[in-house]
């Protein structure tokens, strides 16, 4: 198998030491004491950086699943869906944070806010992908629709995650909505900014280091399949 960016160890380790520093800083350097967000501020360097996470890596798989409608390799599939499974890790995981959030902010675990009803469809419809490919035998036909479908679930996170949330007739009590302070007030407090940063790259990089993994294992099973 060709060598490629994936096999590189270079930005394995800084994933590994821009976590460790998002861990041991995040929770020990001082933070802003904010109304209504407290100390619970600190969980922006999780929630909010495994969404950036999900959506690098959402992207990724959107751009091969078009690679793959444009030139139907069975690799840039392979990277599609597994990108695409891995999306899906990191936006469960940051509803799971997002509600531990709520629970000690909003004081309780899922309220009707817009951002979090936009999330759980986005979340829904990416689980539909999963179960759409795996509702198929024919290997063609399965690459072909999923990379049509992973293109309108795309388009859906893109309209319930940033769109819907700013036309809704509700208002949301995220962070910059409904009184609450938003994210432009956290960057004229170096402290967290020294944190948050680091911890995007560390959350985004662990979303490549398991998307490789699992792209590495596919493309094994594919390839002792086909010599069966």
């Amino acid at each position: 198998m060709k060598k490629d960016i994936t096999s590189a160890k270079w930005w394995k380790a800084l994933c590994g030491i821009f976590l460790i520093y998002t861990v041991v800083a995040g929770f020990l350097l001082p933070v802003p004491a904010l109304p209504i967000l407290h100390e619970t501020i600190r969980n922006l360097y999780f929630h909010v950086c495994m969404w950036f996470a999900m959506m690098f890596i959402l992207t990724v798989s959107l751009v091969y699943s078009i690679k793959f409608l444009m030139n139907p390799k069975e690799d840039f599939d392979i990277i599609a869906s597994q990108c695409a499974n891995t999306g899906m890790v990191f936006g469960v995981l940051g509803l799971i944070t997002g509600s531990l959030w709520a629970k000690y902010t909003w004081g309780a675990w899922w309220i009707n806010d817009p951002k979090l009803n936009g999330a759980a469809i986005t979340l829904l419809s990416y689980f539909a992908y999963i179960v759409l490919r795996n509702s198929m035998d024919d290997e063609q036909k399965r690459s072909r629709v999923s990379a049509v479908y992973n293109i309108f679930a795309y388009a859906m996170l893109i309209v319930f995650i940033m769109v819907y949330p700013r036309l809704s007739q509700v208002d949301s009590l995220h962070p910059g909505n409904g009184g609450n302070p938003g994210f432009n007030s956290y960057d004229l407090d170096n402290h967290m900014r020294m944190v948050f940063y680091p911890a995007v790259l560390g959350w985004v990089f662990l979303s490549g280091w398991i998307a490789s993994a699992n792209i590495r294992i596919e493309r094994i099973k594919r390839y002792n399949y086909n010599k069966i």
